[in-house]
């Protein structure tokens, strides 16, 4: 038979409404008391009911990820931000929903208020570039739905998690340039992602304090996908004079790069030294394995889920917490050739 509430406060010897409060993470029971009835409850294989849990605690306890559809959304990062999202929710008996949303789209607020009133959310979590489209923000202040950010360009009273991107690709290029390489080119990702403008920055940096010029050759638009990496690696070595080294602002693009330097017949590392940036389960099953930056994404994504639990609970205003960035040196770059 199923186990009820009311089980687990006989065997525990509180009342009902204890208990509930316990499911509810309700900051009035002691702390000694709660631990008591979550090992009843695991002891017991205690499921609450969702719709009589969000009945008693006037929540839904459903949270919904919020990303731009003209992304893939089988990508590796959203693949990574969406479990970190998952471990959060599990630790904390919520639901998650994922939701795509066109920026732009003629259906946009109309996907927005179906998202508020048929769902019923208790907050979103966003992916860029939605972090920072002002029609979504203003939409979710109307609506008074509490939302954490992800990568937000305005650090100012967000909530969520951030990295500093712009010193880790900075800290990045200037590997590159003490392995000796000069002409280094750079592959941007989308345009309206804060995550483009800070790897840019930071590639810039590099250059500059190393004395290097930009050079504007040498930089190609991407989309961070592996398509748009292999276009912007075959528009490089079209070039009169072809860069050594080639940092693309994602692993997926620099998965591009391999892809199309080995059709035109050059050898990774020994010809070209290729970089990119995320650490994504895909660079170390690249061949050679890609060096990048560490960015931990699926640990990003439980972040940003647990400030708005932090909120929705009450038990905080929601921090905007700063991750450290890694930088992860394998065998896709060596010396200039």
């Amino acid at each position: 038979m199923r186990v009820r509430l009311e089980d687990v406060a006989r065997a525990t010897g509180v009342s009902p409404k204890t208990v509930s409060r316990v499911l509810n993470e309700e900051s009035s029971v002691k702390e000694s008391t709660r631990q008591k009835v979550l090992a009843a409850m695991e002891s017991m294989n205690y499921r609450p009911s969702p719709a009589a849990r969000g009945l008693a605690g006037s929540r839904s306890f459903l949270v919904a990820m919020l990303y731009d559809n003209n992304d893939n959304p089988a990508s590796t990062y959203l693949a990574e931000v969406q479990d970190g999202v998952l471990d959060a929710c599990d630790a904390h008996r919520y639901s998650m929903m994922a939701c795509p949303l066109r920026m732009r789209g003629k259906d946009f607020i109309r996907r927005v208020d179906a998202l508020v009133y048929d769902h019923d959310i208790d907050g979103v979590i966003m992916t860029p570039p939605l972090t920072d489209y002002a029609p979504l923000l203003d939409r979710l202040k109307e609506h008074g739905v509490p939302h954490s950010s992800i990568s937000p360009l305005q650090h100012a009273g967000a909530i969520g998690v951030c990295m500093d991107e712009q010193q880790a690709a900075k800290a990045l290029v200037t590997q590159l340039v003490e392995l000796g390489h000069r002409r280094i080119a750079h592959i941007v990702g989308i345009a309206n992602h804060g995550a483009s403008r800070w790897r840019m920055a930071g590639y810039k940096d590099a250059l500059v304090a190393a004395g290097l010029p930009v050079d504007p050759q040498y930089v190609v638009q991407g989309e961070f996908t592996f398509g748009s990496g292999v276009l912007a690696a075959r528009e490089l070595f079209a070039l009169p004079e072809l860069p050594t080294a080639i940092f693309a602002a994602n692993d997926d693009m620099a998965a591009g790069v391999m892809w199309a330097a080995n059709e035109r017949g050059l050898k990774v590392p020994r010809d070209l030294s290729v970089c990119g940036f995320d650490d994504t389960p895909l660079a170390t099953q690249l061949w050679p394995p890609l060096t990048t930056v560490r960015q931990p994404s699926r640990e990003m994504g439980k972040l940003a889920a647990l400030q708005l639990m932090e909120l929705l609970r009450g038990r905080g205003p929601g921090l905007l917490v700063q991750v450290p960035y890694a930088l992860q040196l394998r065998e896709s770059t060596s010396g200039v050739p």
